[in-house]
C-alpha cells in the first residue's frame, strides 16, 4: 500500500507534544463540616470543578460520600478502629454540610478480634429510627473464659448462641426505634450479655443507612448554626479608630 493513501493512518508530527495544564487550576476548594454529634466539626477539604455553564459546583458536591476516622472526629486516639461515612446534604458558601451515612470497623481491628478457641456470634437487623431513617445494624460478640477456668476452649452451645442473638436483636431494635439517627450514633456501645455466657468484645460493628427521607434544610441548619448561610461573605466592619486618609486630606 502506497504511503499516504489510507486516510485513517496519521503520522504524528515530530516534536509536537500535548499541552498539559495544571489539573487543579479548574477546581475549587470547599470545607467539609461534620454534624453536631461529633466534637470536631472541621473534617477537612474537598475539591470540585468550578461552575461552568449549566454545571454548577454545588450540585456536583451534593450527594458526595466522604469517609473519615472517628478518632479525628472525636479527638481521641482510642477510637481509631472505627470509620465514619458522611454524605453532603447542602452547600452554604464554601462549606459542605454533611449528615451521618454509615459506620464501620477498620479491617485490621476486625481481624485482630478473630481468634481460636472461642465462638463468634453475629446478628444484624434492619430498623427505622424516629426521624424516618432506615438503617442496617450489625452486632458482633465473642465468648470468653469463665473465672478460674482450666479448659482451653470457651465454646457456647447452639441454644446459648440463639438466646444471645435474640437478646441482641431486641436491644438493637429498641435502641433504633427509640432514638433519631443522631441519638443512635451517640448510643453505639457494647451491651452486656454475660448472664447467659461470658462474652468479650461486644460491639455494634457496622451501621449502614439504607433509606433516608427528603433532606430538610431547616433541620440541617440547626446543627450548623456556626456556619454562615450567605453565599457571599460580608465585609468586616471598620473599627472606630480606623480613618480614611484620603478624605482627611481632602477636607484639610
Amino acid at each position: 500500500m502506497a504511503q499516504g493513501k489510507n486516510k485513517r493512518v496519521f503520522k504524528a508530527r515530530k516534536g509536537a507534544k500535548k499541552r498539559v495544564g495544571d489539573p487543579f487550576a479548574k477546581k475549587e476548594v470547599y470545607e467539609v463540616k461534620a454534624p453536631s454529634v461529633f466534637s470536631v466539626r472541621n473534617v477537612g477539604k474537598t475539591f470540585v470543578n468550578k461552575t461552568q455553564g449549566t454545571k454548577i459546583a454545588s450540585d456536583a458536591l451534593k450527594g458526595r460520600v466522604l469517609e473519615a476516622n472517628l478518632a479525628d472526629l472525636q479527638g481521641s486516639d482510642e477510637l481509631a478502629y472505627r470509620k465514619v461515612k458522611l454524605i453532603v446534604d447542602d452547600v452554604q458558601g464554601k462549606h459542605c454540610l454533611t449528615s451521618f451515612y454509615g459506620l464501620d470497623f477498620t479491617r485490621d481491628w476486625l481481624c485482630s478480634l478473630l481468634r481460636k478457641w472461642q465462638t463468634l456470634i453475629e446478628a444484624h437487623l434492619e430498623a427505622e429510627t424516629k426521624d424516618g431513617v432506615r438503617v442496617l445494624l450489625f452486632c458482633i460478640a465473642f465468648t470468653s473464659k469463665r473465672a478460674k477456668q482450666v479448659k482451653k476452649t470457651s465454646y457456647a452451645t447452639s441454644a446459648q448462641i440463639k438466646q444471645i442473638r435474640r437478646i441482641m436483636l431486641n436491644l438493637l431494635k429498641t435502641e433504633a426505634e427509640s432514638n433519631d439517627l443522631q441519638g443512635l450514633v451517640k448510643s453505639v456501645v457494647g451491651e452486656d450479655f454475660n448472664h447467659i455466657y461470658p462474652l468479650q468484645n461486644v460491639y455494634v460493628r457496622k451501621i449502614k443507612v439504607v433509606k433516608r427521607p427528603k433532606v430538610d434544610v431547616a433541620k440541617l441548619m440547626e446543627m450548623y448554626k456556626e456556619v454562615p448561610q450567605e453565599v457571599a461573605t460580608t465585609a468586616k466592619p471598620e473599627e472606630d479608630a480606623a480613618k480614611n486618609m484620603l478624605t482627611s486630606e481632602l477636607s484639610s
